[in-house]
């Protein structure tokens, strides 16, 4: 030749292969190149001394992956994984571009790994030629969304290739790379081996990418590390700009930048530090935009993160303040998704904990009548927090007339025989906060025998023998609440019901009789405060009841 240099002459079976060869690519839409004599044409260019001839074979593999994917087995495999040891990198390129494709089906994502494909591809990420880098690194991508690779991967020194590959300069390579890194996020185990591969920085560095897949591939990683609470410690200690970063993705055009970013603040959220954080960043304002929008991810990754800042007392306040109120009880009838409901209730929740004004604020906004409505439409975890809230707002003793005028009683009673356990004492909880210190007892009186059995059905169910020592605990207390109320009618009631009586009977003698065996075996199970309230208070209502009764008959 022209060069002067000698080329191999074909072997006798690759002249045959390449015939072969040509005519199953002419025919290729009705062939299988992956079993019988297309992929024995294949393998024979592929094991070929003769470089142009590896690089028809890994081309042809590349081309034919690029529109046939399916499981294959080891012989397919195996000369696509002989072609990427090859030296020359149009080979490299071709054949790990085919081994990513395949990678795409599950069964082939572990035998590639079984066969030593992952060390093959450690080597191309290596490689100075970016094309090979970038066909390698999506492979590894693909390799790592299945469970028993990443374990694999992340003991490799893949995971320090991919931290310093998420730097290149080539964007593909870029967005390989935290993509990769994305995919090793999902187990604590894994995060751990990449936190320590120093990925926390890079990661937290290329938030500001121009692209919006290594946005969203570093803002999902970023949110999947800070779900452990040490790897938050070293998030804080490692830029304290991050909240501001995360902040300004919830402005960017990506939908789904946008909708990570607010789950990242979300996880981050859990740590009162970033609690506080987030509203200091002046993260409030996004949040209530994604709120409102109208589509579900994002209003779920924003009602995540504000219920969880609504945790810090400190952020009541500045929240009701922005304007959460309202939007957050329109979510309340969000019937497409629980968790939107369980989140907005939940947060409603947490604003009116520790403030009065907070308090008026949410019952004048509507969120009692609202419940009221909804309450028994919605599942058992949103009546849960939904019977946890009226709980909470039932502690304001300037609000417990306009709860009771509400009407909240016909809807808390029937709930106190809920199947959920949660649901009957959170509802019992409300009604004996209601009953604490009232002015006016009849709306109680009204619902004494309806609905469901009534206040008395309630009471008489709480003191059951067969209950829980809190759930005693409630019934016996909130017949105390009554007591003290010394409403002639509702006294007069409960004085009344021998059941209630005899089970509160009941519950001051067991005080003794529990006292006996615990000095009999010597010891406590732990539980005497509690005990110990119970009986005492079950005593003072049962002498009560009983000068009640001596009154009557005098």
């Amino acid at each position: 030749n022209r060069t002067g240099l000698y080329e191999p002459l074909l072997q006798e079976n690759e002249r045959e292969a390449i015939a072969e060869l040509l005519q199953f690519l002419e025919n290729r839409n009705h062939t299988n190149f992956f079993e019988g004599e297309p992929l024995r044409a294949l393998s024979t260019l592929a094991f070929s001394d003769n470089v142009d001839l590896q690089r028809s074979a890994a081309l042809a593999f590349a081309e034919i992956t690029e529109k046939d994917v399916r499981q294959v087995g080891r012989d397919t495999l195996n000369p696509i994984l002989f072609l990427l040891q090859s030296h020359d990198v149009e080979v490299q390129r071709a054949a790990s571009a085919a081994l990513g494709n395949l990678a795409v089906n599950t069964e082939n994502k572990l035998l590639i790994v079984k066969l030593g494909g992952l060390e093959q591809l450690i080597r191309q990420m290596g490689s100075p030629n970016v094309e090979v880098q970038c066909n390698a690194v999506g492979c590894i991508t693909n390799l790592a969304t299945h469970d028993e690779n990443k374990a694999k991967i992340a003991r490799s020194d893949a995971l320090r290739l991919l931290v310093d590959l998420a730097r290149s300069k080539d964007q593909r390579v870029q967005r390989n790379a935290t993509g990769a890194l994305l995919n090793m996020t999902h187990t604590q185990e894994n995060r751990q081996q990449l936190v320590n591969a120093g990925a926390i920085p890079v990661l937290i560095g290329l938030l500001s990418s121009p692209d919006a897949d290594v946005q969203y591939y570093c803002t999902t990683a970023l949110s999947n590390i800070a779900v452990d609470a040490g790897n938050r410690k070293k998030l804080a200690q490692t830029d304290s700009r991050l909240v501001q970063y995360l902040i300004a993705l919830m402005e960017t055009k990506s939908l789904k930048v946008q909708c990570q970013a607010a789950l990242a603040l979300r996880n981050l959220a859990s740590d009162e530090k970033y609690q506080l954080e987030i509203v200091r960043c002046k993260g409030l304002t996004p949040l209530l935009r994604l709120l409102k929008s109208s589509f579900l991810p994002l209003i779920l990754s924003s009602v995540a993160c504000i219920r969880n800042i609504s945790i810090h007392p400190a952020n009541e306040s500045p929240i009701i303040d922005e304007g959460f109120v309202n939007p957050l009880i329109e979510l309340l009838s969000y019937d497409d998704n629980e968790e939107i409901q369980c989140h907005a209730i939940s947060t409603l929740r947490n604003l009116a904990a520790s403030s009065e004004r907070n308090k008026k604020a949410i019952v004048e906004a509507g969120a009692v009548e609202r419940i009221r409505i909804l309450i028994n439409q919605v599942p058992a975890s949103v009546q849960t927090e939904m019977t946890a809230a009226i709980a909470v707002l039932a502690l304001s003793e300037e609000l417990k007339q306009r709860l009771l005028a509400m009407g909240v009683l016909e809807v808390l009673v029937p709930l106190t025989a809920s199947r959920n356990m949660e649901v009957q004492g959170n509802s019992a909880a409300a009604i004996g906060n209601l009953s604490s210190k009232g002015e006016d007892y009849s709306p109680f009186v009204q619902v004494w025998s309806t609905p469901a059995g009534g206040l008395c059905g309630f009471l008489i169910q709480f003191l059951d023998e067969s209950q829980a020592i809190a759930f005693q605990h409630i019934g016996v207390w909130t017949i105390e609440q009554f007591l003290d109320g010394n409403d002639p009618e509702l006294v007069s009631r409960i004085a009344k019901s021998s059941e209630i009586v005899q089970a509160v009977t009941r519950i001051a003698k067991s005080g003794d009789r529990s006292k006996e065996a615990k000095s009999e075996k010597g010891g406590d199970d732990g539980n005497d405060e509690l005990d110990g309230d119970i009986y005492g208070l079950a005593k003072r209502v049962a002498n009560t009841l009983s000068e009640i009764d001596g009154d009557k008959k005098q």
